[in-house]
């Protein structure tokens, strides 16, 4: 998530202060799940301080930062887009095509929660990052129905905003997954900032549902 304890601390008070605003902003109860998701990225950044605080190992904080990375944001992404997308805000052709990625979240983190509660799950320091580890079978196939419930989601919404959203988050995916490899720095933070902010600008351009023509 970010290259030392004091940087995930740093970030995730931000992140998480911005989703404070976000959830304050928002004028339709069915628009809470999105503008929560920088509250959800930013208590994942505290916990991982307290994973670099506790020197790795397979404690509360390892796996509380499992439960929100794997089975969680799945589930929440596609979940709260397809909300977000509830009439009068969307069609139903769109509503229909959101169901997919939504059903792939949930099938998901069912399968992930399982793996959770019948596998630990360890995390290692490792230079500038931490490395987390957890024996998940069919890795590929899990991997792509995780991409796409929370890319996914995001990439085929007919919200504009979301999909700049989603764009970015698949950006900053691949990047941080490239350094992760080369066991260089963990920079998932710096997009996790950058996809707060656009919730809240997301947030702001939102109508209340009576305002929609």
């Amino acid at each position: 998530m970010c290259w030392s304890a004091t940087a995930d601390l740093t970030a995730g008070t931000v992140i998480t202060a911005v989703g404070v605003v976000c959830v304050m902003r928002v004028q339709r109860v069915r628009d809470l799940p999105v503008a929560a998701l920088p509250l959800l990225l930013g208590a994942h950044q505290l916990v991982e301080a307290a994973v670099w605080r506790s020197g790795g190992g397979c404690g509360p904080a390892t796996t509380a930062w499992a439960v929100i990375a794997l089975p969680l944001l799945p589930v929440w992404v596609p979940l709260g887009v397809l909300l977000a997308a509830a009439p009068p805000m969307s069609g139903p052709r769109e509503r229909r095509r959101l169901r997919a990625p939504a059903a792939a979240g949930v099938a998901t983190g069912a399968y992930l929660s399982y793996c959770l509660a019948t596998r630990p799950v360890t995390a290692e320091i490792r230079g500038h990052l931490v490395g987390y580890g957890v024996n998940i079978p069919w890795t590929p196939l899990v991997l792509a129905g995780y991409l796409f419930a929370t890319l996914g989601a995001l990439l085929i919404s007919g919200d504009r905003h979301l999909r700049v959203l989603g764009a970015v988050l698949t950006v900053g995916a691949l990047a941080c997954s490239a350094l992760w490899r080369l066991e260089f720095a963990s920079t998932w933070c710096a997009f996790a900032a950058v996809a707060s902010m656009l919730v809240l600008g997301w947030v702001r351009r939102r109508k209340p549902a009576s305002s929609v023509t």
